[in-house]
């Protein structure tokens, strides 16, 4: 008897066993979540987006005559100090160029052509003298004979309006081969082949480029000696201490950007900095994302309130990343984005109570990429499911998940 109660009292206890541990595993489990708390303090939204700065005034020196750019000594490097009026390009206007067999006979049939038009102008010029000539002496004739009133005075006013028209026409035949002897240099000017270059040495030889401004050299366009056309760009001249931002943001966020709206500047390698929008453009571009899509683009320029002292290492043309605060509060009720979910055409978010996640619709105002303003649904210090998966849902039982 005594042996059967033992197999008996075995049998019980690991029947009893068996079935807490079937209970225990069927008995639902909590789901491991991530959770979060509404906490209260200071928020901001802002518009971020990529920017560049920019020297604020840039003077490009460029070429006032078509001409070959010359090597100066010493050479100019990006970077270097220049002072007003000082020399920083040279260049040497260009040689005739060479020309085709038609052309090239075509100046010289205008070169003859010129040639026989002034051989034409002298000849006309020595008749005019000689002419001249006789008038003259027929006046110092009728002089003498008026003297003794051998002549009429008409006749003596015949003989002087000839002399002095005789010496208007020869004034104008000589004009006149003045300007043949100038058409004929020009047609030779032309015909001639291009020649070596003017030696730099020579002083009539070339032109001095001198700097606007005092400043650093920010960028040299033609750095190789070569020939440029007519106000081809040369050089580049700025102070880079001088720098404000330039930030071309989407027309639907400029909108909401207004004049002096404070400006935080990182992703530049250094400290965050301290900005000011200044100016938001009245007229948009079209710009083409890195994805190939046309967006409609506002220019906006923001000022530094730091000191230089605070960014010695920025330059022109330098990337940053520009945060524009468009709306602020130092006491606001907020809740992580990553919480949010829709509920109908509501927000919700599961509301943690006693280890159980309860949908709880709220209201929200203003949130940016982090956190949301909570206007009614939710206080301060409730927990939350942060990215509630599909297994969340309202009523489950849940744990926070050990991060450690």
């Amino acid at each position: 008897m005594r042996a059967i109660s033992m197999k008996q009292t075995v049998a019980a206890v690991t029947l009893v066993v068996l079935a807490a541990g079937a209970v225990w595993f069927a008995w639902p489990q909590p789901i491991a979540v991530d959770l979060a708390t509404v906490t209260k303090g200071p928020m901001e939204v802002t518009i971020d987006d990529e920017a560049k700065t920019r020297v604020r005034h840039v003077y490009v020196v460029s070429a006032p005559i078509a001409g070959k750019v010359l090597r100066i000594s010493p050479p100019r490097h990006v970077g270097d100090q220049v002072a007003v009026d000082e020399t920083i390009a040279v260049m040497q206007p260009t040689v005739p160029s060479f020309h085709d067999a038609r052309t090239h006979e075509e100046l010289q049939a205008a070169l003859a052509a010129s040639e026989a038009a002034m051989t034409l102008a002298e000849a006309e010029a020595r008749r005019i003298e000689a002419a001249l000539k006789f008038w003259r002496t027929e006046l110092h004739r009728a002089e003498a004979l008026a003297r003794t009133e051998s002549i009429s005075a008409k006749v003596l006013d015949k003989a002087r309006f000839d002399v002095e028209t005789n010496e208007a026409a020869l004034a104008s035949a000589k004009a006149q081969v003045e300007v043949r002897r100038n058409e004929r240099a020009s047609v030779a000017a032309r015909l001639g082949e291009p020649s070596g270059s003017v030696p730099q040495s020579d002083p009539a030889c070339c032109i001095q480029l001198p700097a606007p401004v005092a400043g650093t050299i920010l960028k040299i366009i033609q750095e190789s000696e070569a020939v440029v056309q007519a106000g081809a760009p040369l050089i580049e001249i700025g102070d880079p201490r001088n720098l404000e931002i330039v930030a071309d943001l989407l027309s639907t966020d400029a909108v909401r950007i207004k004049p002096g709206a404070s400006v935080r500047i990182d992703g530049w390698g250094g400290s965050p900095l301290r900005g000011r929008v200044t100016r938001v453009d009245p007229a948009g571009f079209v710009k083409v994302s890195a994805l190939g899509i046309e967006e409609q683009r506002v220019r906006t320029i923001i000022d530094f309130v730091d000191p230089p002292e605070a960014w010695p290492q920025l330059g022109h043309d330098y990337r940053v990343i520009v945060h524009v605060t468009i709306w602020s509060a130092q006491d606001v009720l907020m809740v992580p984005v990553a919480a949010l979910f829709r509920k109908g055409e509501d927000w919700a978010v599961f509301a943690v109570r006693d280890g159980v996640a309860r949908a709880t619709a709220i209201k929200i105002g203003q949130r940016n990429g982090r956190m949301a303003e909570v206007q009614s649904g939710l206080a301060a210090g409730d927990r939350m499911v942060l990215h509630p998966s599909d297994r969340v849902k309202d009523g489950v039982t849940v744990a926070e998940r050990d991060v450690r």
